[in-house]
């Protein structure tokens, strides 16, 4: 359903254009310190509007922390964080009601709530509520300490230069895609489980419930299928488990190895575009043209760095408490 996780929990809520979306955190053990401008530097880096291609669309994302929190200290209970929604044009999305938006969920998202769902904005869909993830990964990144997690686009619409790449998508007045690379330094071997429950399992999870996320890949990813098993092999150095090359992207047998994590996301052009395209308008039964309006991304990965980092935080948090390498009371120093 809405949630994830086995010890540490979160559990994700609200639409685009409602009241407010918000997260419920469950099994952050108590005593970690945290305060509201912990929250501020991750949760401004997603804000749209400070980069050219992202939306003009602006919310002050200040979190309300309902719960869970006391004298600036985590007290082991739930924690609820909420984001208000102040900043909606709700009517953009009246006239576009009988034509589910090509590349979009309005057409499942009808099916699957029965013509109930929140439409407006895409509702629960909508990428608003990875202001949420974010909150959620400022608590886990807290909790994971000396291991560093870093995200860094690397392509936009198949440029290396990205600029270049958001040009291209001006010039046809569409939208692009792009490419995001997550490393993260300083992780134990032996988190995760042989099959189901793999360290590759639990991240991509989590990864694939951001929006627009198309594939992952780790280590060498894809072109592995393309060398020979002496080439992709990474020889051991160390004692530590340290290898010469990271062609596993730090995960052997579903385990970390105890070198760096490193994996990639495809993420897919904004659905949203001016472009003239087909759809079917369900209340005639007739295809006809149409052309997104509002207020959009043109390119979504500018804004995907700090919610992967956020998932991943979130996933090997959950990774490290079940292996007992977090202790569930952080004592005062």
């Amino acid at each position: 359903m809405n949630s994830f996780g086995r010890i540490f929990r979160v559990s994700i809520f609200g639409e685009s254009h409602g009241e407010a979306v918000g997260i419920l955190v469950d099994g952050c053990p108590a005593g970690l310190p945290l305060q509201v401008s912990d929250f501020l530097p991750d949760l401004e880096r997603r804000k749209g509007g400070k980069q050219k291609g992202t939306t003009p669309r602006q919310e002050e994302d200040l979190p309300i922390i309902q719960s869970g929190l006391f004298n600036g200290f985590t007290t082991g209970a739930p924690i609820i964080i909420l984001f208000t929604n102040t900043n909606t044009r709700s009517s953009d999305y009246e006239k576009q009601r009988a034509v589910p938006r090509p590349g979009h969920a309005d057409f499942v998202a009808k099916i699957k709530a029965g013509g109930f769902e929140d439409y407006r904005g895409s509702g629960h869909f909508s990428g608003r509520l990875t202001v949420a993830l974010v909150a959620a990964g400022v608590i886990a990144k807290k909790l994971l300490d000396n291991i560093s997690i870093e995200s860094v686009i690397t392509e936009i619409g198949g440029e290396t230069d990205t600029e270049k790449g958001l040009q291209k998508a001006i010039d046809q007045k569409d939208s692009v895609g792009g490419i995001v690379e997550c490393r993260v330094k300083g992780l134990p071997a032996g988190l995760g489980e042989p099959f189901f429950d793999s360290a590759e399992s639990v991240i991509s999870h989590l990864v694939f419930s951001i929006p627009a996320i198309r594939g992952i890949e780790f280590g060498t990813g894809f072109p592995a299928a393309r060398m020979f098993g002496s080439e992709h092999n990474d020889p051991i150095i160390s004692i530590d488990g340290k290898t010469s090359t990271n062609h596993a992207g730090g995960i052997v047998g579903g385990l970390t190895n105890g070198n760096d994590l490193v994996f990639r996301v495809a993420v897919k052009p904004t659905s949203s575009t001016s472009k003239e395209q087909t759809t079917l308008n369900w209340e005639t039964g007739v295809a006809e043209t149409v052309s997104v309006k509002g207020r959009h991304d043109l390119c979504i990965a500018l804004r995907v760095p700090v919610v992967l980092e956020a998932v991943t935080a979130i996933a090997l948090s959950d990774l490290m408490l079940l292996e007992q390498r977090i202790p569930r009371i952080f004592h005062k120093k």
